[in-house]
């Protein structure tokens, strides 16, 4: 599930490894104690610069925002505003953990996702922006099949955190999911994403190796496997490589292990004139519409772009 983009996270060599960042003693830095909000934001950013961080400045507003329970909006207007000594020891640990490149999403345990609120953690993939695409299109595709009003089948292979069965769901209130992962500390995350969401009587969580658990052929059949090669894996930023579950980004020598496996499997378990959406890698458009063509010889395949023009999904017409 990557982009974020994937060519940005991706550059062929991971940065260098920072030295590890250690957050200063605040009497060292001859900050006034308490803090307020501007200088604790002051204090934060420099030492996420000093880290490599990306983006030090909106991960600071991020990690204090979610200390006080504050919008960032917030910040900006009450830039006077003294921390307690609990909310800056908070800070400081929270700040300490994105020095060491951990993705904030899992230092405060959610990410927005299609316009809902996801718990994430490191048993899960981040949610990428890319990835509200598929969502898109499976809306799209339920439409242009005139199945709106009908009780849709649907199955959600690599569920992970549950974004895209969940945001189905919710959009599709007729819509039967089953949504399937490998790994049982992935639908754990999914289960409680599903509950807090309130979408339980439409899900089912099933946990196997791809489309082996699945009950009944569906209408659409929507996957986000593995899809990153081992090489450029290893290339990865460190705040991929060394915190996101490496079972769900590795997708073998090319990147297709995964989507292959699919491939076989998927013509027995879609129903008739059903339709099949993957997540793919932007270079990888034309290798997986071949390899579409060789299990659905008379499907109509589409490769379509992500909003830079990368390629991102294919759709398959069966």
């Amino acid at each position: 599930m990557i982009n974020w983009s994937w060519k940005s996270r991706l550059r062929g060599c991971a940065p260098p490894a920072s030295p590890r960042c250690q957050v200063p003693d605040l009497p060292l830095c001859g900050l006034p104690t308490p803090l307020d909000v501007r200088q604790a934001l002051h204090w934060a950013v420099t030492a996420l610069v000093q880290a490599d961080v990306e983006s030090p400045r909106l991960d600071s507003e991020v990690l204090l925002g979610h200390v006080l329970r504050w919008t960032r909006s917030r910040l900006h207007a009450w830039p006077e505003q003294k921390l307690s000594n609990r909310e800056w020891e908070e800070f400081v640990a929270a700040v300490n953990r994105r020095c060491q490149h951990e993705p904030v999403p899992y230092i405060i345990g959610h990410r927005e996702f299609f316009g809902l609120d996801f718990v994430v953690d490191r048993r899960v993939l981040i949610p990428r922006p890319e990835t509200e695409l598929v969502v898109e299109r499976v809306l799209e595709t339920v439409r242009e099949m005139g199945w709106t009003s009908g009780a849709t089948s649907v199955a959600d292979v690599g569920t992970g955190s549950g974004v895209i069965a969940v945001c189905v769901a919710t959009r599709l209130p007729a819509a039967r999911v089953y949504a399937i992962d490998s790994s049982p500390d992935a639908l754990q995350v999914a289960a409680t994403n599903v509950a807090r969401l309130r979408v339980q009587n439409q899900i089912q969580l099933l946990c196997g190796n791809l489309l082996d658990p699945l009950p009944d052929r569906v209408q659409l059949l929507v996957a986000n496997l593995p899809y990153v090669s081992t090489a450029d894996l290893h290339a990865a930023a460190r705040d991929v490589r060394d915190y996101e579950p490496v079972a769900a980004l590795d997708g073998g020598r090319d990147g297709l292990d995964s989507i292959r496996k699919l491939l076989q499997e998927a013509p027995r378990c879609l129903a008739h004139h059903g339709v099949l959406l993957l997540e793919i890698g932007a270079d990888q458009g034309p290798r997986v519409a071949n390899l579409v063509q060789q299990a659905f010889p008379n499907a109509r395949v589409e490769v379509m772009p992500d909003y830079a023009g990368f390629d991102r999904i294919v759709r398959v017409w069966s």
